[in-house]
């Protein structure tokens, strides 16, 4: 028997479209000589169809899409794919997560999915009704009965000692084992975060050891809003070998027979800045498609968060698509507006240059009459953020160009940027990028080591695109004459480390106390970020890269006394 692991990027709610997506790879994977197409959870819908799935037209057109394969695939060859099954009675949630079989003329049900998440973004329990029982499909190929095991996503996420937790509820591994599969199959639809790719190979080779059989992972692909999916999709041998690796961060299809001899050994994974900035273009670029966009806007101000922005959309679009806006004010430094021009160079951006000291002047004056006097301290420096936010949106609104916020994480987690201004934006790129990621993460843009990766996603391969100049001046907004970010904040170095504690750790106060952290620090950022929730509350969306990022799985109220 030969597989086709079918690593798909679909359209959420797109069913049609999917589905057409799916015959285009079903009729390449016969000319492979497939024998079965694996694609990923919910591959018609798309992962996370949230709420669509409560739509009956879309049930109803999922059962027609699901006719359709039927009829149109190629002779002789089987479709295993990730759908949405009616449950039976009125009790709610009236769905199984499931996956269907399709042969030539007829489809069924073959698996339902038994572990659901309900954590960090996940919030399956709201649409599906766990299932219980092992899954086991008996299909003839190649003149034998092969027993395979079946599981969706975290059905493979039971070993507490890889994971560090798991679901409470059955073990669809350990039930397979006196069933005797000759393969597992594992259809998924896994977003990526920062190391996880080693984890999911890991648990593969946790569950192949338990079952003495090869475990096949397919991933989805592909961004959609704020989860960007790595793909990553392999085959991994009972003993943790890796018999087969699909491509990180794009659509991909390739195919492999248990029966076979293993051929070369599989690729590592790529390194963590290297697989980090891949799935961060993916994210842009995809989003952008997705909503309907060309060409993007931000605005460059010679920082190095821009800058990073910058060379993500460059990537992810073309930098013939992507203009950059400059917008000085006369606490603007010469040196930043130099470098803001000659990243937008090296990248081959267009840019413009918008200067804002005369508008400053006309909101002093507006503003005088009701302030008794000309704006100041906070008010003033918010208000050149405004300013510019407003200029942004502006022009993106006349030009049809998506914006770009280019806030990073220890910035929004603070609360250190401005509504209505920096904020202004469709998307929030970098918005789960703690400050010293980014400074990492241009250091290794600018380093010999990324000239394949920058190669491969279309940038210079040579020389730097950050720009020493921008990597290694200090933090500014420049909203007041030699303004530092450290005279607001604590240095990134020992900032970020905090933020993490709180944000993804979930640690209180005495337990950041008792680890070291000064009283008096762990008790202002703290209160600080409890203080910002409601502008993350109105902030765009952001690319969520690590374990918890601000989004939906980031559920904290905005009027609490904790």
């Amino acid at each position: 028997m030969r597989l086709a692991l079918a690593q798909c990027n679909p359209l959420v709610g797109d069913l049609r479209g999917n589905a057409d997506r799916l015959l285009d790879t079903c009729w390449r994977a016969a000319g492979s000589g497939a024998d079965l197409v694996l694609a990923p959870e919910l591959a018609l819908w798309g992962y996370p169809a949230r709420d669509l799935l409560l739509r009956p037209d879309l049930r109803r057109l999922q059962h027609q899409q699901l006719d359709r394969l039927a009829a149109q695939l190629p002779v002789g060859l089987a479709l295993l794919l990730g759908v949405s099954e009616p449950a039976p009675g009125q009790q709610q949630p009236d769905l199984f997560n499931a996956a269907a079989l399709v042969e030539a003329g007829h489809w069924r049900i073959v698996a339902r999915k038994r572990l659901l998440p309900s954590y960090d973004v996940f919030d399956e329990r709201r649409y599906f009704r766990p299932a219980s029982e092992p899954c086991l499909l008996e299909l003839e190929r190649g003149g034998r009965t092969w027993r395979l095991g079946l599981s969706l996503c975290e059905d493979l996420w039971v070993d507490e000692d890889l994971h560090g937790h798991r679901l409470s509820g059955g073990d669809p591994i350990g039930d397979l084992i006196p069933l005797a599969p000759d393969l597992l199959l594992n259809l998924s639809a896994s977003p990526f975060a920062q190391g996880k790719a080693q984890l999911r190979r890991d648990l593969a080779a946790a569950a192949a050891g338990r079952l003495g059989c090869p475990v096949v992972y397919v991933n989805q692909v592909g961004g959609n809003d704020e989860l960007v999916f790595d793909g990553g999709s392999f085959v991994t041998a009972p003993g943790g070998s890796v018999l087969l690796q699909l491509p990180w961060a794009e659509e991909s299809l390739a195919c492999w027979d248990p029966t076979a001899t293993p051929g070369s050994p599989a690729q590592a994974i790529p390194a963590n800045e290297a697989l980090l900035l891949r799935v961060l273009v993916l994210g842009v670029a995809d989003y952008a498609r997705k909503c309907g966009f060309r060409r993007a806007l931000l605005g460059l101000s010679g920082g190095i968060d821009s800058a990073l922005v910058a060379v993500l959309a460059a990537a992810a679009l073309g930098p013939e698509n992507v203009q950059g806006l400059l917008m000085p004010s006369p606490w603007s430094s010469a040196g930043s507006i130099d470098d803001a021009l000659a990243l937008a160079e090296r990248l081959g951006l267009a840019t413009h240059t918008l200067p804002i000291a005369s508008l400053m002047a006309g909101f002093d004056t507006a503003l005088a009459p009701a302030l008794g006097g000309a704006p100041a301290g906070l008010t003033a420096e918010n208000l050149q953020s405004r300013i510019r936010g407003t200029l942004l949106m502006a022009v993106a609104n006349q030009q049809g160009q998506l914006l770009l916020s280019t806030g990073n994480k220890s910035e929004l987690a603070v609360g250190y940027c401005t509504l209505y201004g920096d904020m202004n934006g469709g998307l929030a790129v970098i918005g789960d990028l703690y400050k010293t990621t980014v400074f990492r993460l241009c250091a290794w843009i600018d380093s010999p080591e990324a000239g394949p990766c920058r190669a491969a996603l279309g940038l210079p391969a040579e020389g730097e695109l950050i720009g020493r100049a921008i990597r290694e001046k200090p933090p500014s907004a420049e909203l007041r004459p030699d303004q530092r970010d450290s005279d607001s904040l604590p240095d990134y170095a020992v900032l970020d480390p905090l933020l993490k504690g709180l944000i993804e750790e979930l640690r209180s106060l005495e337990e950041l106390v008792d680890s070291g952290v000064d009283p008096a620090l762990a008790t202002r950022v703290q209160g600080l970020l409890r203080r910002a929730e409601f502008k993350r509350r109105q902030a765009a969306p952001l690319l969520k890269v690590s374990g918890r990022a601000f989004g939906s799985g980031w559920r904290m109220p905005i009027a609490a006394g904790a």
